[in-house]
């Protein structure tokens, strides 16, 4: 048996596989090396994911996971040393979230892939590895397109009055948020970034009013501008999109990409189906 797990910063889904056949699904809570402890990353595995499995935990020989945050050698060992905790009998690779979207997406192929969730991140994939990358950043430093970053501009938006005035008015009503609760949440909280993406949901219902459609679509033209444009191929190979973020705007996504001249390919909310396919022919 072999166990793929995609794992993001809000949410960690996992698949158990028996040669092609899917014995299970299920979905944790995000788990990101950069923003919690081997200790916490640890009680979450113990917690959340060994408790799942009716089938001995030994009987699972590998485990494959592509993570937010897994970015070189200490965060994967992190990541690697929590898993191992609750499943000592299974051969553990761990990789980042951009190598899962690239296998995903692009297969054996080359192409330019691209994650716009609860952060943002692209590569240009030769159809085996990846070959060039930009600096993600971050939701501070970087992350366009994001969710993190729309519901941080969105925050701000509300908070300086830069909205329409009924829709500040349908915002706090919506969410019940006060300046102080944002600061406490935002600038006191390690995980900041997940609670920024979970105001998305407000842009995506009111998308067809000017001023959303707007700060969505700049900070989409902002992502293809200073990462997307980087890759020398960007206007011949395919750019493709996984996560909720590309999947739920994928209209304004193409917009965006049209402003480049360049040709938007895939765009999927998960990359689990892909990772599978993967994994079943390698």
């Amino acid at each position: 048996m072999i166990l793929i797990a995609d794992g993001g910063s809000s949410g960690i889904k996992w698949c158990l596989l028996e040669k092609t056949e899917k014995l299970m699904e299920f979905t944790t809570t995000g788990m990101n090396p950069v923003m919690l402890t081997y200790e916490e990353m640890s009680q979450r595995v113990a917690n959340e994911v060994a408790p799942q499995f009716q089938v001995p935990l030994e009987q699972i020989e590998r485990i494959y996971y592509y993570g937010a945050g897994c970015r070189g050698d200490e965060y994967n060992r992190a990541v690697e040393k929590a898993l191992k905790n609750s499943f000592p009998y299974s051969v553990i690779a761990v990789d980042s979230d951009m190598t899962g979207a690239a296998k995903a997406l692009c297969g054996s192929q080359p192409g330019i892939a691209c994650i716009l969730g609860t952060g943002s991140n692209s590569c240009l994939y030769d159809g085996e590895k990846i070959i060039d990358s930009v600096a993600p950043l971050g939701y501070i430093l970087g992350d366009e397109g994001s969710g993190a970053v729309l519901g941080r501009q969105l925050i701000s938006d509300v908070f300086k009055k830069q909205l329409p005035p009924e829709l500040c008015l349908k915002f706090r009503e919506q969410y019940d948020l006060d300046m102080d609760t944002v600061i406490r949440r935002v600038y006191g909280s390690p995980e900041a970034n997940r609670f920024l993406a979970s105001l998305t949901p407000f842009l995506a219902k009111y998308i067809e009013e000017p001023s959303i459609h707007r700060l969505v679509l700049n900070s989409f033209k902002s992502f293809f501008v200073r990462n997307v444009s980087h890759y020398m191929a960007y206007k011949t190979l395919p750019v493709n999109f996984v996560g909720s973020v590309a999947y739920h705007f994928r209209d304004v996504l193409q917009e965006a990409a049209a402003a480049i001249d360049c040709n938007v390919g895939k765009v999927i909310a998960s990359p689990m189906e892909g990772l599978i396919s993967y994994h079943v022919r390698n």
